[in-house]
């Protein structure tokens, strides 16, 4: 059978070279005679994976000195926890709400503080993204929260919020490596790599020397404590080493596809074709205000439940797999992250154009 066009949110499509490399080293990688799936953590072999790894994202990202890289596990939720367990010396924090993600993000943070909501897009289904340039930001807030890209409603970031000085925390699973990053203007960026980078299993956490720190909240376990794996370089206990030795590979591929300036023309270019449709369908629409358009997550309905319905059953049949929308906005989402090439975005527009030409 031949490879489906796959717009799942997450996990989600792979680079199809990455997938071929990991399969021809499957059994015997570089020579070991072992696959990296059994191989010791602690061995010369794994510790130039990881460190290759780390020293490629910080080249793509242009990772300051001062911040650590970690490749952790509990994927983006456990995170949640984590940062507030962390951060919060003060034990308040501001959180701007702009979808699920950031709602679940908070209600974890408030086992251990306070916190503020300061802004919120709910009101309108988390599709826009509500001006953060003068927000009521919390005099005594140990930082300022946000999920960048809203993989659910397909909302994005354009301009990071001005938190006043305050530590900017910011979840990125859904846009992580998509475009170039200013890495300073943040404390802590992380993400799950399941959507744009790996498989499922890692959780990239890129933090601020100096938010790491022994004076964590009492009762945080060891192993939800960035010192602890800081001080460790991820190494702290049995990594998840076969999903950090794909990311190591998805980051060669970003850079041999000429890094992030190329993968954001290349992701502008494929979002392009689809939002340039919906905007002229009779049939579909997109459901984000346009300046808030995410390139990666493009949730769109045709306003009737069936239709939606019978398109997604067409669609799969057409080769076009996981296109069902989130039970909260319902129709229809496509993801098209890094490795969904520009021809799956066509012959999904294609399929559309068709789809409507027979239900209009």
């Amino acid at each position: 059978m031949s490879r489906v066009y796959n717009f799942s949110a997450g996990p989600a499509v792979l680079p199809e070279e990455v997938l071929k490399e990991a399969a021809a080293e499957m059994l015997d990688y570089n020579g070991t005679g072992m696959s990296v799936m059994e191989m010791s953590h602690r061995s010369k072999a794994f510790e130039e994976i990881i460190t290759t790894a780390e020293q490629d994202i910080r080249d793509l990202m242009n990772i300051p000195d001062n911040y650590r890289v970690l490749f952790l596990q509990g994927g983006a939720s456990q995170q949640f926890a984590m940062i507030p367990m962390n951060l919060m010396k003060n034990r308040v924090a501001d959180y701007i709400i702009t979808g699920q993600w950031a709602k679940k993000a908070a209600k974890e943070a408030e086992k251990y503080g306070k916190v503020n909501r300061i802004a919120s897009s709910e009101d309108k289904t988390f599709s826009y993204i509500p001006d953060c340039s003068d927000l009521p930001v919390s005099e005594d807030a140990d930082y300022v929260y946000i999920c960048e890209n809203n993989t659910i409603y397909g909302t994005k970031f354009k301009e990071l919020p001005n938190t006043k000085g305050k530590t900017l925390v910011a979840d990125v699973s859904s846009c992580f490596l998509s475009e170039p990053v200013d890495v300073t203007k943040y404390g802590l960026i992380y993400g799950g790599v399941q959507k744009n980078i790996g498989p499922a299993g890692v959780v990239i956490v890129i933090i601020r020397e100096d938010l790491i720190t022994e004076d964590v909240l009492p009762g945080t376990p060891t192993m939800l404590t960035y010192k602890t794996h800081a001080d460790a370089k991820s190494l702290y206990n049995t990594p998840p080493a076969y999903g950090i030795y794909i990311c190591g590979k998805v980051f060669k591929w970003i850079k041999a596809m000429g890094g992030l300036e190329a993968m954001k023309e290349r992701n502008e270019k494929k979002a392009k074709v689809l939002y340039d449709f919906l905007d002229q369908s009779k049939l579909f629409k997109g459901t984000v205000e346009k300046k808030d358009r995410s390139l990666m997550n493009v949730p769109f309905v045709t306003g009737d439940a069936d239709l939606d319905a019978k398109f997604v059953k067409e669609a799969k049949a057409a080769g076009l797999e996981n296109l069902k929308g989130h039970r909260t906005v319902g129709g229809m989402r496509a993801s098209i992250y890094n490795a969904m090439p520009y021809e799956g975005v066509v012959a999904l527009v294609d399929f559309m154009k068709k789809f409507e030409e027979e239900n209009l």
